[in-house]
């Protein structure tokens, strides 16, 4: 991936998957096909105005969507967003090994120029 190619890497959508405690919200909802801010709240350790908060900033990068629950929204992972992150994951993690194959290459090069 070239410098240019990783600056197209959402900034946003990293920050807001950075957070444990939102990685684990999105792991709940995709065990569970979805939840209300109550349900999560009840499962984890921070208040429910908190859950609603850290639902905030999924629903703001795309990884959740909300619909009308009665006095609730019940949210579900927006997959094809998820998806875009996990590609954009992947295709860092692919550049990372270059770079390491790169260096490691040049550690051997110099290793065997010390020998001679």
């Amino acid at each position: 991936m070239t410098p240019k190619q990783m600056s197209k890497v959402d900034d946003e959508l990293w920050s807001a998957i950075g957070d444990p405690t939102r990685r684990q919200m999105l792991d709940l909802l995709l065990a569970d096909s979805g939840g209300t801010a109550t349900s999560l709240g009840q499962q984890l350790p921070v208040t429910r105005q908190a859950v609603a908060k850290h639902l905030a900033v999924l629903d703001r990068v795309g990884l959740v969507n909300a619909t009308a629950a009665g006095r609730e929204k019940r949210y579900h992972v927006d997959a094809a967003q998820l998806a875009k992150a996990a590609a954009q994951l992947a295709s860092v993690g692919s550049a990372w090994d270059a770079r390491m194959q790169r260096i490691k290459q040049l550690a051997e090069s110099m290793q065997r120029a010390q020998k001679k």
